[in-house]
C-alpha cells in the first residue's frame, strides 16, 4: 500500500513500524538501528499509537509500514522508503527495490509467511496477533 498519510501528524518525522513480537522482525529492526542511518523512528507496532499514525492492527500485522508526513508505504515499498531516507549507498538500494516492485511483493509475502523459519525467527512469528495475545 502506498499513498498519502492524510491528516495525521507524525511531528515531521517518518516512522518505520515493524512487528515487535516477531524475533525475525526484531532482529531486522536492530540491524536497521545499528547499520542504516535513517532519520525515521523505528518502532514496534505493539509499542506505538497506531491511531496517531493512521494505521490499524491489520495494517501492522500485514506488513512493515512507513509513515511520513507526506507518504505512507507498506512492505517492500516501506523498506525502499527507509533505504532512500538513509541516503549514502543505501539510497540506490532503495531506488533499486522500487524498480523491482512487482517482483519484490511476492518475495516479501513469502518471507512474511515463513519468517518463523528464518534465522532469528520463532514459532510465535507464525501466529496472528489474536493468538499471540493468548500466550502466557
Amino acid at each position: 500500500m502506498v499513498g498519502p498519510v492524510g491528516p495525521r501528524d507524525t511531528g515531521g518525522v517518518a516512522t518505520f513500524v515493524y512487528d515487535g513480537d516477531c524475533a525475525f522482525c526484531s532482529t531486522c529492526a536492530r540491524f536497521i538501528e545499528r547499520r542504516i542511518p535513517t532519520s525515521a523512528d523505528v518502532v514496534a507496532w505493539q509499542r506505538t499509537d497506531l491511531d496517531a499514525l493512521g494505521l490499524t492492527v491489520e495494517d501492522a500485522e500485514t506488513a512493515v509500514q512507513w509513515v511520513a508526513p507526506d507518504r505512507r508505504a507498506a512492505g517492500p515499498d516501506a523498506i525502499a522508503a527507509l533505504l532512500i531516507d538513509a541516503g549514502s549507498f543505501w539510497r540506490p538500494l532503495g531506488w533499486g527495490l522500487r524498480a523491482v516492485r512487482p517482483a519484490a511483493w511476492p518475495v516479501y509475502r513469502w518471507i512474511a509467511r515463513n519468517r518463523d523459519k528464518l534465522p532469528g525467527g520463532t514459532a510465535t512469528c507464525a501466529l496472528p496477533q489474536a493468538e499471540r495475545d493468548l500466550l502466557p
